[in-house]
């Protein structure tokens, strides 16, 4: 059953017995998040954390085509100079601080692409399902943006090689290599996505919940002194991109680029 369903501007959630479900809700431009969206997602999970009626959570995204394309380049273009680049890295502190303080299973329906800050958050998830046109990856330097969190996620979970592979080149993953080196877990059919993210989801809520809290917290622990690490080099990373120009210069081109197919 679906209960208490809610309806912010950029997402929707709802509880489905003891199972919360945060869908994104940009379908137009693949999910992409700005900066109320992110805000949205993560006062709804910090909610769902209070409530003891709530054993997991799933996130998941509108539409057939994205999970979430990432950063909405629209908004990243407005950044001006250095210490932009470090306001809009700080704008994502209390974001992920919701998710990694999430001491409830969280589960990835990834319905479709994960790209870059989306990437990085279907890696922050306890468990990812995926069909096999899903794809994954860092497209970030493609835009003149260098991954910083992004890094560390990977190299905890694929190893140096292909995480500086995939930096580097912006490739995306396609859904097959992305379960054969462990960042899907489950691999099924398109139709089935939501289904088996709610199965598994519903095996977590299952387990006792104390050791649930205390296994979640133990692995932010361990992870702490990494992800803050990242934010504090995030910070002279992005202000000398941003100071150089780059990453405006990168934006400017694929908007006129975007625009010119859309005349051709």
């Amino acid at each position: 059953m679906s209960i208490g369903e809610h309806v912010d501007h950029f997402i929707l959630s709802d509880t489905r017995d003891d199972v919360a479900v945060i869908t994104f809700n940009r379908p137009e431009c693949l999910n992409a998040w700005h900066a109320p969206m992110r805000a949205e997602i993560a006062a709804r999970l910090l909610r769902f954390n209070a409530d003891p009626t709530v054993r997991a959570v799933i996130l998941t995204g509108a539409g057939e085509l994205g999970f979430c394309a990432g950063q909405d380049l629209n908004e990243t273009k407005e950044v001006e100079g250095g210490e932009g680049g470090v306001a809009w890295l700080e704008s994502w502190i209390g974001f992920y601080d919701a998710i990694r303080s999430l001491e409830k299973p969280l589960v990835a329906a990834l319905n479709g692409v994960a790209a870059g800050s989306a990437f990085q958050v279907a890696l922050m998830c306890d468990v990812r399902v995926a069909h096999a046109g899903v794809r994954m990856g860092q497209p970030e330097i493609d835009s003149g943006i260098p991954s910083t969190l992004g890094p560390w996620l990977m190299l905890e979970r694929i190893g140096w090689s292909r995480t500086v592979e995939l930096t580097l080149t912006g490739r995306m993953m396609e859904a097959e290599e992305c379960h054969r080196v462990g960042l899907v877990h489950h691999l099924v059919a398109q139709d089935a996505v939501l289904g088996k993210a709610m199965e598994v989801a519903r095996l977590l809520a299952a387990k006792p919940p104390t050791a649930m809290r205390l296994n979640k917290r133990h692995f932010r622990a361990l992870s702490e002194p990494a992800f803050q690490a990242g934010i504090e080099a995030g910070r002279s990373i992005q202000r000398e991109a941003y100071g150089s120009g780059e990453p405006q210069a990168s934006m400017e081109k694929f908007f006129a680029d975007r625009a010119g197919r859309k005349r051709s």
